[in-house]
């Protein structure tokens, strides 16, 4: 692009070459006259929001002297939040949906003589020899049960409330909660309370290496997995447990012992025993005798699976057959560095059928895993059946514990470079009367997704909030459709999340692309409203195709929906001679393509460009006029901000067609380039102007010592041979040694005159 420089003052001439060397900037920093928002068939979020963003109100709750609030549990009635924290336990009042405030706490940490035990077993006082709450349900109306590591020896209580507050733990009320808590705070586990009776998954030892599931509390006899049979693997990591009909699902993930191809194959599995299980007589006594276990399988085709799961929640549906368990899956393989993430959708059918499907059974020749093909016992060993089951079918479940089949479940949503921690779930009603999946994704990076999955047009990213600074995980995850909205644990504290944020969509075109089924757009009032009921027929939505022309032709006052079309406001800029003008355009969706138009003519490139999104102008004659940045989202294009450049010295006249639109005079970045006063809210550019002009320099020195280099090289070669051939090959002392040394050198540099400007070696004569 050539430099015009015929007519231009000094000032004006930098101000062109300030442009011109912008444009040499690396891809991140400026952009092409069109800036693109999407890549690939990947979702991404369509809006992202940091914490202290103005745009998207959250509630926070934290207390001085407390971490680790881990474990999220909702009062019956709605009105409290009962928190675990590090040796505390916290009662929050959420019926103020902006405000998160202490009803009451109580402490509850480890004795000192544990915390002396602890310490003396090699584990840490700052960060493990501590009281870490990691079971807490709602026992009856009027106890809560708790369990904790209480510095790696755990322990459980029960507490007593009144009008929902916690009463202080008496100490004689403690008992060990061995199995039902694990020994070192790092260790997954989970727990669930069904009809009186307590189902917890963990370590039941200190090294960590004795997995169990355990059935405690209620009026049935105290059952658990038996340790020699090796039913779970020493490394198993369980994510959930989920109560169904006749039976109580676990979800956990361990290294597979059926694949002998592959080491340490890690994979999921889900386990299920019988509520109605009481033990053997003589055979797996207090033992379980219903307990089987399948693989998981979460994967694309043609794809490694997604081996690891992380999550797992129910959405329940009537009849409870037809409900679905949507877990949350990682991998094991990274793939181009980067960790990726899978929800998959499994239906409660699969796992009844997969569960009465074949077995496998280990061939002792062969230490091989195959399909069990033997005679039938009946009843059938496993099944959830009234009285204990005979010695026969004991000793076929001793070995037969695992299924042959997987549960195959189908992926909902797949995204690369995120990885998944914990996973809520919701149905919305759209207002065409169609049941849309909503999911929330808590990540290992501390933010939060909001995922919409349509029937139709797969999944799409509504939002990402980032709560937590760096690496800190989303440590749990609890959905309050009473109070609408999400609360999140974290180490540091509490965050209550509105589900939906339909105010900051300040139009009909942003209201619908954004295709959340919480939010539509009320005509009347000009507003995007929260989609309080379904049948509000003058509202508009648009969740399959999330076309704004389509749902927006009924002329609304938000910003035009009809492509290039008439600005809904002219914001009016006064150029300045000899300075550069930068135009703002905010990006109000990631997934749309921004460029910038200017009427009555063309874009001049010598006196503009794109850097960062903003549109750097360098006022010239002919550069006045309407300049609009355009958005393109789902194939529709609107104007997001309209210029009208004018200058003091020449005033443009009015476009008749921009006639009664309202005008809004605005002062705009401005960096002067030649003297005079700038704008009182300027800000300069000469930073970055530095700043290319050192990398310009020092890319023309690289270039110079590159060209230098090569004869150089030849120079300092033709020496070393002259010295060779010149020098004698007789012993001298140490001051003649150091002559000789020195005799190359001079000769190198009183040979350079003897080389011509084509890098020729010239004779004694030409030199």
């Amino acid at each position: 692009m050539a430099l015009p420089t015929l007519g231009l003052d000094p000032g004006s001439i930098l101000g062109l070459l300030l442009i011109q060397l912008l444009l040499l900037l690396p891809p991140e920093a400026t952009t092409t006259m069109t800036m693109t928002g999407t890549g690939g068939q990947e979702p991404i979020p369509r809006v992202k929001y940091h914490i202290g963003d103005a745009r998207r109100a959250l509630s926070f709750f934290h207390q001085e002297g407390l971490q680790d609030f881990d474990i999220l549990l909702l009062s019956g009635d709605g009105d409290t939040l009962y928190v675990g924290a590090r040796e505390a336990i916290l009662a929050l009042d959420i019926r103020d949906p902006g405000v998160l405030r202490l009803r009451n706490m109580i402490h509850w940490p480890a004795s000192n003589q544990k915390k002396s035990e602890c310490a003396f077993k090699m584990r840490s006082n700052e960060t493990q020899c501590f009281n870490f709450i990691r079971v807490l349900v709602s026992f009856n109306a009027t106890h809560l049960y708790a369990c904790g590591t209480f510095a790696f020896s755990p322990a459980c209580t029960f507490i007593e409330l009144q009008d929902s507050n916690l009463l202080p733990i008496s100490e004689d009320k403690v008992v060990e909660g061995k199995g039902q808590s694990p020994f070192d705070p790092a260790h997954k586990h989970t727990a669930v309370l069904v009809d009186g009776t307590l189902y917890s998954g963990t370590m039941n030892n200190f090294l960590g290496n004795e997995p169990i599931l355990l059935r405690t509390l209620g009026p049935q006899p105290v059952l658990k997995t038996d340790t020699f049979l090796r039913w779970l693997r020493y490394d198993a990591s369980f994510v959930a447990a989920i109560p169904s009909t006749q039976v109580v699902y676990f979800f956990f993930e361990e290294t597979a012992i059926e694949f002998d191809f592959f080491e340490k194959l890690h994979t999921s599995r889900v386990a299920r025993v019988c509520k109605d299980d009481v033990g053997g007589e003589k055979l797996l006594q207090k033992k379980w005798t219903t307990f089987l276990k399948a693989q998981l399988l979460c994967a694309q085709p043609g794809q490694l699976p997604f081996n690891v799961i992380r999550h797992a929640v129910l959405l329940p549906a009537d009849p409870p057959a037809v409900a679905r368990v949507y877990a949350v899956f990682t991998s094991q393989w990274q793939v181009g560095g980067t960790r990726s993430s899978a929800v998959c959708a499994f239906s409660l059918r699969d796992f009844e059928q997969v569960f009465k499907g074949k077995y496998k059974e280990l061939n002792k020749e062969t230490s091989r895993w195959t399909t069990y093909r033997g005679p039938t016992i009946t009843p059938r060993p496993g099944s959830c059946s009234m009285g204990p089951p005979s010695d026969k079918a004991l000793t076929f479940m001793k070995d037969h514990f695992l299924m042959d089949e997987q549960v195959v479940g189908t992926p909902v949503l797949v995204k690369s470079g995120v990885e998944y921690t914990q996973l809520a779930v919701e149905t919305a009603q759209g207002l065409e009367g169609r049941e849309h999946l909503v999911m929330y994704l808590g990540t290992a990076s501390g933010a939060l997704h909001k995922a919409v999955v349509s029937e139709d047009n797969g999944a799409h990213l509504v939002e990402e909030i980032q709560l937590l600074p760096g690496q800190e995980p989303v440590r749990n995850l609890h959905l309050d459709a009473s109070q609408g909205a999400v609360f999140v644990g974290s180490s540091a504290g509490v965050w209550r999340i509105p589900r939906a944020n339909c105010s900051v969509y300040e139009s009909c075109v942003d209201c619908i692309l954004a295709r959340d089924p919480h939010c539509a757009w009320d005509p009347q009032t000009q507003v995007c409203r929260f989609l309080s009921a379904p049948n509000l027929s003058s509202w508009k939505q648009d969740m399959e195709r999330g076309n704004p022309g389509w749902a927006c032709a009924n002329g609304t006052r938000g910003r035009s929906y009809r492509p290039q079309s008439r600005p809904q406001i002219i914001k009016e800029v006064l150029a300045v001679p000899n300075s550069i003008l930068e135009l703002p355009c905010p990006h109000l969706s990631a997934l749309a393509s921004y460029h910038w138009s200017h009427r009555p003519a063309t874009i001049q490139e010598t006196s503009t460009t794109v850097y960062n999104g903003s549109l750097l102008l360098m006022p010239r004659d002919g550069i006045g006029g309407l300049y609009q940045c355009v958005a393109t989202e789902n194939g529709f294009s609107y104007p997001v901000v309209s210029y009208w450049v004018d200058s003091q010295d020449q005033p443009l006249a009015l476009d008749p067609e921009l006639t009664g639109i309202p005008r809004e005079r605005v002062k705009v970045p401005l960096t002067r380039v030649n003297g005079g006063a700038a704008l009182a809210d300027q800000r300069s550019y000469w930073p970055h102007f530095l700043a290319v002009t050192v990398l310009l320099a020092l890319v023309l020195s690289g270039a110079l010592i590159v060209l230098l280099a090569s004869p150089l090289g030849a120079l300092r070669a033709r020496g070393k041979v002259q010295g060779c051939e010149t020098l004698p090959t007789r012993k001298k002392d140490p001051l003649s040694s150091r002559e000789q040394h020195l005799q190359p050198h001079k000769e190198a540099r009183t040979s350079a005159r003897n080389v011509d400007a084509d890098n020729n070696h010239l004779g004694p004569e030409v030199a």
